[in-house]
């Protein structure tokens, strides 16, 4: 999907020329402003330039709906919301950043999407603030926290209400209501009766899932989220939230197929991406079955499904460490 080498040349046309994730979510648009809307984390340009042509994160937009040949991406336009991907008319072949960060090592290395959704025309992103990085699938995060957009993802703004913090320290104005946010670092969004389903796990990839619900107008209100706590749904608690799936879960998402409740993810410590299936968010999810091995794909890891995915045709993106690019690739529930 992404790379020099790929289909969509995001080198010539994007300055992409390493990126990873591809978050995928349906925009909730109709008609021909119906599209998929991609969110990638840390990218890289022009590598020869001191800064790399560095973003912490960038979007893509496609209402390509033939996954058999692979996502086509059509062309960034300056100030268009429906273009190939937000751009500057001063650099209009650069896909520009959607939410900075202080690029501080230590402070906050980087900002990255986990989580994308659409509810009545808004586009919501959940972001994860990365302090720093550790061994390969460490790192430690000082706060996940939600973006919103009404132009399409053109435009992003952080709200700082949304902030789960993930250090031992309070933040003037931003309410926290317990513990138990560190499990909610990382998110993955399903829509279900008019429920957000919102899962998480903590920093980096070994930690277990845990799983909460919003109504979906109420998605930027924490004292609105029910969490499952083994028993039931307990309201405006994170600490009671009891791991529905057990570690280790990497990047993860979820969406409603077939009937059911599917989701992926990477095993960092098996060296596998991963598929469980479930009647009920909260589980019981199924055994775990293994889609994908480092034997056959090194370095695989973060797979998100496409929302137009079907039963008998699942694709999903997932980003390879050894060239640092996003892939597409196809599964199918039986």
């Amino acid at each position: 999907m992404t790379g020099p080498r790929s289909p969509n040349r995001t080198y010539d046309r994007f300055s992409i020329s390493g990126t990873d994730l591809g978050i995928m979510w349906d925009n909730g648009a109709q008609g021909e402003d119906r599209q998929v809307l991609m969110a990638f984390g840390d990218t890289f340009g022009d590598c020869s330039l001191p800064d790399q042509q560095w973003r912490h994160n960038v979007l893509m937009r496609t209402t390509d709906a033939d996954l058999s040949d692979g996502i086509d991406v059509p062309d960034p336009v300056p100030g268009d919301p429906r273009a190939g991907s937000p751009v500057l008319p001063s650099a209009p072949d650069i896909s520009r950043e959607l939410v900075g960060s202080l690029a501080l090592d230590g402070v906050e290395i980087t900002v990255i999407p986990t989580a994308g959704i659409a509810v009545d025309g808004v586009q919501y992103v959940n972001f994860m603030s990365v302090r720093s990085w550790g061994d390969h699938g460490e790192w430690w995060t000082n706060a996940s926290m939600i973006a919103t957009s009404t132009d399409n993802g053109e435009t992003w703004q952080l709200d700082p209400a949304t902030a789960r913090i993930n250090l031992p320290l309070d933040v003037p104005t931003v309410q926290q209501l317990s513990t138990g946010n560190e499990n909610f670092q990382q998110h993955a969004y399903v829509r279900h009766e008019g429920y957000v389903y919102d899962f998480g796990t903590p920093q980096g990839r070994f930690g277990a899932a845990f799983v909460s619900r919003v109504p979906e107008t109420a998605l930027l209100d924490l004292a609105a989220y029910e969490y499952w706590s083994g028993d039931g749904w307990v309201s405006g608690d994170a600490a009671v939230a009891t791991p529905v799936v057990p570690p280790a879960v990497g990047e993860m998402s979820v969406q409603f197929l077939g009937g059911e409740f599917v989701m992926l993810y990477g095993n960092e410590a098996n060296g596998t991406i991963e598929m469980r299936t479930s009647v009920r968010p909260e589980g019981p999810w199924s055994e775990a079955r293994v889609l994908v091995t480092h034997r056959r794909i090194g370095g695989l890891y973060a797979p998100f499904i496409h929302p137009w995915s079907t039963d008998t045709d699942l694709y999903f993106t997932a980003s390879q460490w050894g060239d640092y690019n996003v892939i597409l690739l196809r599964t199918t529930l039986s």
